[in-house]
């Protein structure tokens, strides 16, 4: 598996895990390949229809919007999805 297959199975598992929660802007953010676990690492953002502000504060979500942060973790030999995590991001 290269990194555009990583990158590709990640986001499409992902789109197909939260489909009924109408996920928009999906995203890839980082990747990398754990050489000794023998896995890719995947991190993928994503809006939910709830991370959307109203009044006054949309202003400023139009300019740096809330997302959601997942790491994809897939086997490199397989390609199978291993574990999907949040991913905290520090403010």
């Amino acid at each position: 598996m290269d990194v555009k297959e990583a990158a590709g199975t990640a986001k499409k598992y992902i789109e197909e895990l939260f489909a009924q929660e109408g996920i928009t802007n999906l995203g890839l953010e980082e990747i990398e390949l754990d050489e000794q676990a023998e896995e890719w690492r995947v991190t993928v953002g994503f809006s939910r229809p709830w991370d959307s502000v109203t009044g006054f504060a949309s202003v400023a979500e139009r300019i740096n919007p809330r997302r959601s942060y997942k790491v994809v973790r897939i086997s490199d030999k397989t390609g199978a999805v291993v574990s999907v995590k949040n991913r905290e991001v520090n403010a």
